[in-house]
């Protein structure tokens, strides 16, 4: 963490269902592509601390997230440019991983 903002960064996350992506992500049984999930964890970055994401260190894929289902994301400073981002619905992670910012 830094010493400037040692508070975790949160914000809620909902997909619609007539989000575009489901139609081939998966049709009869869609699911929030694992990019949107990547993508709301860069802007949320850009947000929180004005960076961009110049790369994914890692990402676990646990559980998903189906349309129309709430959830968070928190981001945590592990340093100045390292991050540690969680998607949760309640209690369960549905991802995890790290992202270094530029």
């Amino acid at each position: 963490m830094t010493e400037s903002d040692p508070a975790p960064f949160v914000r809620p996350l909902r997909f619609a269902a007539a989000h575009p992506s489901f139609a081939g992500h998966f049709p009869g049984r869609p699911i929030v592509a694992g990019v949107l999930l990547l993508e709301a964890a860069a802007l949320a970055l850009g947000n929180w601390r004005g960076l961009t994401v110049r790369q994914v260190v890692d990402a676990k894929f646990i559980a998903p997230l189906l349309p129309d289902e709430d959830a968070e994301l928190e981001l945590v400073a592990l340093g100045d440019t390292r991050f540690r981002f969680t998607v949760r619905r309640g209690p369960d992670t549905l991802l995890r991983g790290t992202l270094e910012g530029a």
